[in-house]
Order: structure tokens, then C-alpha cells, then sequence
């Protein structure tokens, strides 16, 4: 046995013990205020910005100079940085009001269900750690009434423990519903809606116009569900830790006083700061990990869409090169993701399970050993016994909140990787919307015109003034372009490839901004386009003539099934109607009609809708001449004024007047004499065949002539 301390050394122990013992209440109201105000700074560096002054905490709402008003440029592709910094607090912040619009939303009223369910099941936990105790005590002093009696409450707290497990589960999914059915709401309004102020959607302008969200679809689909799903959890797995923590640490304060108390913090905020040093970035991982899968997808997407051409051209080999690499960059990052959660899992469980576990057993003890410290002498065993299970079981409890708190941070760094794409897309439709474009340029682009802005003014007839034609990537097709069309005046546009015929369409349908000049134009309800490969949708035979609208907008319009059979009379298809198994025949469309059937089709869509104007881009190449003259002359029996793109001399006669462009960004705008210009388009073909035989008649003229050399030398030969 250790000697007893000599009576000189007992006296000032003696001494301080007394004094301490005295001064305890007081000490103790010190350390407990020092330990909340402790929490509170720990639970803020848990979840305060990592860095608020990096230069890359500018969003991208604040793009470089030479992007904004419409410019291409900037950086397209950049990644979103990552963090738990300012810039994700700041994207949240943006991002929560469309997510509870306000406090009387429907999300209000389910976040406010799950606060009330966290905190009962919190009041709960504490209940059932202190029956714990109640009942292995009343084991150690054999009192089967009073075992009895709480295995019976224990029964009884089971049935609100289980509803309020299941109702935050509930509650949490309502949640996530409820946010990602708001934030795609939103995403679409501004992708696919329409509004007199801001126009169409900027679906077209995203995928042609700007590089910064190549994978939409992804977006929308994938990441919108899983930032939605990270949010509704988020709330959960911080609020309630951090509450648990306070609460369970209070009533462990109480049980063994505060000092174990504030000797396991120490311990456990040490090692708390080691775990998260060595925490990966697991919010760029999961960022990361998105963009990947996004790429996967868009790659099969593409497969899919090109499929016939991939087919013919025998390209399944490369194509299939292209998918390995992208799934395998997927599943490679996978895989490394796996082994960081793994050994981060590792350290996690043996600091926060064992370490603190073992911390915690001694903090319980400290009732048992230290009895007079804590005022808790003269207490039998079975009193000491339930004092020991309540204050394990409370540890363990606060030892966990507290485990989920720093694991939160992980957590936390995912829903910012989440966060940082989904307001990425926010905000690049907000900028396509407002006509700013980041674009990778070409080495001819003028910088200097891609900032400017042209007027568009609504107008009974089309007239382009100095408008320049500016391909997406910047490059100057048409220095400046000026026509006009009234109705009536049909115009037949035509021109080498990349000349500009057809980003002329796509700057009079509104698709790519105006970048100088005057372009005055009737409202799109009175435009109607007609591509060389028509859209069909999915839906009937009914829906591919009259779309885009639907079958209650037809009848609103007066028209009748037996309508639509008199149109497609004039474009030769009445036939697919029994062919196809009636109107309502559905089907996918795009894939079961011939390339002349989908050509007929869209024109019996201009017949169904009779605009003012008609865009036909090379809309006829796979009709014969008899279907296409009966069509023409249709149109001109309904009035339709056209702007026709076609090299078919057939289609001359119908259109007065011609842009002319000839690659070089010079153009000719003139009226169409068109018997004049077949004569000349004859006359052309007749001298061109004329000249393809002129090397045939030069070699034919060569053998002529060799031949009667040596004739001639026969006869010399033969004379002498």
C-alpha cells in the first residue's frame, strides 16, 4: 500500500479541498458557462466559412468585363470552387428563398413539424437514459415491483419513440419533395417558360450560345433531387447533434459536475481538431463525381440521338472507346472516393467510438470514486449503479450528437459541391436570359461588336438593318446585313455552306442575340419554321400535325379530325392515317416515318396553322417535284408569306425577291426574275456540260493526230 502523505502535506490539501468544496456551486455555474460559450464557438468553427477572402470567392454572378452585356467569352468550363466557405453560405442564402418562399409556405410548416419532432425526440433520449438507470438499479437491489413498474414505462415511451423516428423520417423526405419540386419549378420557368418581358425559355441558348452547363440535364434531373435530398438532411443532422450536445452535456454537468465534464472536452476537442484535419474534401469529390456522371450521360445521350449515322458509318468501335473512357474516369474516381471514406470511416469510429468511449468511462466513474466531490457519498450500490447507466448512457448519447456534429462537416462539404452546380445553373439561365453568353471564341472573333447590342422592334414585315451575322463562337459571317420583306413578297435565300442563311433564321426567330443594326419583325405566334428534319414529339399522329398544340386548343379552334384530313390531302399523306392505325395511333414518330413522310408532315403543320410567315430551310429535298408544286401552290392559295432556304430551281417561280450570299460576308438582295434566271441557270448547265467534254475532244483530237503521223510515215516509208 502507498504511504500515507506526511502531516505536513495533508494540511494545505486539507485545506484547499475544504475551500474548494465550499466554493463549488460558484466553481461549478464558471466551468458550465465557460463550457457552453466553448460549445457555441466550437459548433460555429464547425460551420463558419473556411476562407472568405480567396480570390476565387467571386460567383458567377460577377463575370469577367468582357462577358457581360451579351459578350462571348469569359471562361467557359471553369469549375465552381468548393467549399464551406462565404461563397457556398452566399449561394445558400440565394438559393433558400425559392426554396421557402415564405413563413406561411407550405415547407415552413414542415421544417417547423420537424424542429418540434428533433427536440421530442431529444426530451425522449433523455427520459429513456435516465429509466435505463432506473431499471438495472432496481435489478441490483431485486425490487420486481419496480423493475416491473419500468420495463412497463419502458414499453410505454416505445410507442411516441417510434412515431417520432418514423415522422422525422417522413417529415425529412416531405421535405426533400417539397424543396426539389420548388427548385425545379424554378429551373424550368427560366429553362423552358415563357413570359412576355424575358421571352422563350433559354433551353436553345444554353446548349448552342454558352459552355458553361453542358450537361442540363444532368442538372435538373440528378442534382437538383440530390441538393434537394442533402438540404432536407442537413437541418437534421446538424440542428439536432448540436442540440443534443447542450442538452445531454447539461445533464451530465448536473450528474458528475462539471469538471469530467470540461476534462472530456478537452480530450475530445483535440482529437475533434485532428479528425478534421484529416477530413478529405469530400464536397469537391461529390461535385466532381456529378460532373462525371453528367459527362456519361450526355455520352450515351449522343449515342442515341446519332445512332442510324453511327450504324453506317461503322463508328461503334470509336464510340464505344469514348464510353470506356468515360466510364472508367467515373468509376476510377469511384473508386478513390471509396478508399477516403473508408480510412476516414476508420479513424472516425476508433477516436469518437473507443477513444471517447473510454474517456467517457472514467467521466462515469467519477461519481463512484470521487462520491464526497460530488455530493453524492452515502448513496447504496443500487443508487450509484443507476447513477452509473443514466451518466453512460447520457455519454454515449452526447458522445454520438457530438460525432454527428463533426461528421455534419462532411456532409456539409457534399451539399456545397450540390449547391455550388445547382446555383451555377441558376445562374448561367439568369445570365442566357439576360443575353450573357460565355462562349469559347474563334481566333477571328471581334470582341469589340460581341459587346454590343442591336434594336428589335415588332413589326407588321421583316427588315434587317446593318445587321451583322455573328456565329456563336464570335466569328463575323455578314459584316452587315440589310433586306426587307413585306407580305407578299416571298424570298428565296440561297448561298454556300456557313454563309449565313441559316443563322439569318435563327436571328429572326429570336434563337441568337442581335448584336448592331435595326431588325424589325411580327411576333413569333406569327412565324412558323420548317426545318430540312422536322421535330416530331411524342405523342399521336394527331399531335405531329397540329404541334405545339394540343387536342383541346384544336377543337378551341374550330378544327376537326376530318380537317386535318383534308390537310394532309394537299401534302399527298392522307393514306397514314389507316396506315398507322388512326389519329390516335401513338408511337415514336421520329424513328417510324421516312424522311419525305417527316418532311410532309411539317408542312401540313404550316397548313394547320397558317402564320403570316413561313421559315422553310431546305424543308422539300426529300419530297418529289409533283408533292412539292401541290404544296407551294397551296401556300400561295392561304397567303403565307415565305423566306425559303433551297437550292431546287423548281421553287424559283414561287418567291419575288433573293438574298444571295457568297461566303466571302458580301451578299446580293435583288428582285427574282425567275424565268430569266432559269433560262440562265440552263444555259449555265448546257456551257458547263459543254466544257466537261472539252478534254475528251482534246484527247480524241491528240489521237487523231498521232494517227496520221504515223500514216504520214507509213507513205514516206513505202515511197522511198
Amino acid at each position: 500500500m502507498p504511504a500515507a502523505l506526511p502531516p505536513s502535506q495533508r494540511a494545505p490539501l486539507t485545506v484547499l479541498t475544504r475551500l474548494y468544496a465550499r466554493n463549488r456551486p460558484a466553481i461549478q455555474r464558471v466551468l458550465i458557462s465557460l463550457f457552453v460559450a466553448y460549445s457555441i464557438r466550437t459548433s460555429y468553427r464547425v460551420f463558419r466559412p473556411s476562407d472568405t477572402r480567396t480570390p476565387a470567392s467571386s460567383s458567377s454572378s460577377g463575370q469577367d468585363a468582357g462577358t457581360g452585356a451579351g459578350a462571348v467569352g469569359g471562361r467557359p468550363g471553369r469549375k465552381p470552387r468548393v467549399q464551406v466557405d462565404a461563397l457556398f453560405y452566399s449561394r445558400l442564402a440565394t438559393l433558400l428563398p425559392i426554396l421557402i418562399p415564405s413563413a406561411h409556405s407550405k415547407e415552413a410548416l414542415l421544417l417547423a413539424m420537424h424542429t418540434f419532432f428533433l427536440l421530442l425526440r431529444t426530451l425522449l433520449s433523455l427520459y429513456v437514459a435516465a429509466l435505463d438507470g432506473r431499471i438495472v438499479a432496481a435489478l441490483v437491489r431485486a425490487h420486481p415491483s419496480a423493475f416491473a413498474r419500468n420495463i412497463a414505462k419502458w414499453i410505454a415511451v416505445a410507442v411516441p419513440a417510434t412515431y417520432t423516428n418514423s415522422m422525422l423520417t417522413y417529415l425529412q423526405s416531405k421535405l426533400a419533395i417539397a424543396y426539389r419540386t420548388r427548385l425545379t419549378n424554378r429551373v424550368m420557368d427560366l429553362y423552358l417558360g415563357t413570359d412576355a418581358e424575358r421571352g422563350d425559355g433559354a433551353f436553345y441558348q444554353l446548349a448552342n450560345l454558352d459552355d458553361r452547363t453542358p450537361d442540363a440535364d444532368q442538372l435538373i434531373t440528378l442534382d437538383i433531387q440530390q441538393f434537394a435530398s442533402a438540404l432536407a438532411a442537413i437541418y437534421g443532422n446538424t440542428a439536432k447533434p448540436v442540440l443534443d450536445v447542450v442538452l445531454y452535456n447539461a445533464q451530465l454537468a448536473r450528474n458528475v459536475g462539471a469538471e469530467g465534464l470540461v476534462l472530456l472536452t478537452v480530450l475530445v476537442q483535440s482529437s475533434a481538431a485532428l479528425l478534421r484535419a484529416l477530413t478529405p474534401p469530400f464536397g469537391a469529390l461529390a461535385a466532381l463525381d456529378s460532373q462525371l456522371s453528367g459527362a456519361l450521360r450526355t455520352t450515351h445521350a449522343r449515342i442515341l440521338t446519332s445512332a442510324e449515322e453511327i450504324a453506317l458509318l461503322s463508328g461503334t468501335s470509336l464510340e464505344k472507346t469514348k464510353l470506356d473512357r468515360s466510364y472508367y474516369a467515373l468509376a476510377l474516381h469511384a473508386a478513390h472516393t471509396l478508399r477516403l471514406r473508408a480510412w476516414h470511416a476508420m479513424i472516425e469510429e476508433g477516436v469518437v467510438k473507443w477513444l471517447w468511449g473510454a474517456v467517457g468511462l472514467g467521466v462515469c466513474a467519477i461519481p463512484v470514486f470521487f462520491a464526497g466531490a460530488v455530493g453524492a457519498a452515502g448513496r447504496d450500490l443500487g443508487a450509484r449503479t443507476e447513477g452509473f447507466v443514466t451518466n453512460r448512457r447520457l455519454l454515449l448519447s452526447a458522445s454520438d450528437a457530438f460525432g454527428r456534429v463533426l461528421y455534419s462537416y462532411k456532409e456539409l462539404s457534399e451539399l456545397a459541391g450540390y449547391t455550388a452546380r445547382v446555383s451555377s445553373l441558376l445562374q448561367t439561365l439568369e445570365d442566357v436570359r439576360a443575353g450573357k453568353f460565355e462562349k469559347r471564341l474563334a481566333a477571328t472573333a471581334d470582341t469589340a461588336l460581341l459587346g454590343q447590342r442591336g434594336r428589335v422592334i415588332e413589326s407588321d414585315d421583316v427588315e434587317f438593318r446593318d445587321v451583322p451575322i455573328v456565329s456563336p463562337a464570335g466569328e463575323v459571317l455578314v459584316p452587315r446585313l440589310s433586306f426587307s420583306v413585306r407580305q407578299g413578297q416571298h424570298l428565296l435565300i440561297v448561298g454556300p455552306n456557313g454563309c449565313g442563311k441559316s443563322s439569318t433564321f435563327r436571328i429572326l426567330g429570336g434563337l441568337w442575340p442581335v448584336y448592331g443594326g435595326l431588325v424589325r419583325k411580327p411576333p413569333p405566334n406569327q412565324f412558323c419554321y420548317i426545318p430540312q428534319r422536322p421535330y416530331l414529339s411524342l405523342g399521336t399522329l394527331r399531335d405531329q400535325v397540329i404541334y405545339p398544340d394540343g387536342r383541346d386548343e384544336m377543337e378551341r379552334k374550330g378544327v376537326t379530325d376530318g380537317q386535318l384530313m383534308d390537310i394532309l390531302g394537299y401534302v399527298d399523306l392522307q393514306p397514314i392515317v389507316a396506315r398507322e392505325g388512326g389519329w390516335d395511333a401513338a408511337r415514336d414518330w421520329s424513328t417510324s416515318l421516312s424522311g419525305g413522310d417527316k418532311q410532309r408532315i411539317a408542312m401540313a403543320r404550316l397548313f394547320y396553322h397558317r402564320p403570316r410567315y413561313a421559315i422553310l430551310d431546305e424543308c422539300t429535298s426529300s419530297v418529289t417535284l409533283d408533292v412539292e408544286k401541290r404544296m407551294f401552290d397551296h401556300v400561295a392559295e392561304l397567303g403565307i408569306t415565305l423566306l425559303t432556304v433551297s437550292h431546287r430551281p423548281s421553287l424559283w417561280k414561287y418567291h419575288k425577291m433573293i438574298l444571295q450570299f457568297d461566303g466571302q460576308g458580301n451578299y446580293i438582295f435583288a428582285e427574282l426574275d425567275a424565268e430569266r434566271r432559269l433560262a440562265l441557270q440552263e444555259e449555265k448547265q448546257t456551257l458547263e456540260a459543254k466544257l466537261e467534254e472539252v478534254p475528251k475532244m482534246r484527247a480524241r483530237l491528240e489521237e487523231l493526230r498521232a494517227v496520221a503521223r504515223d500514216r504520214e510515215g507509213y507513205t514516206a516509208e513505202a515511197a522511198s
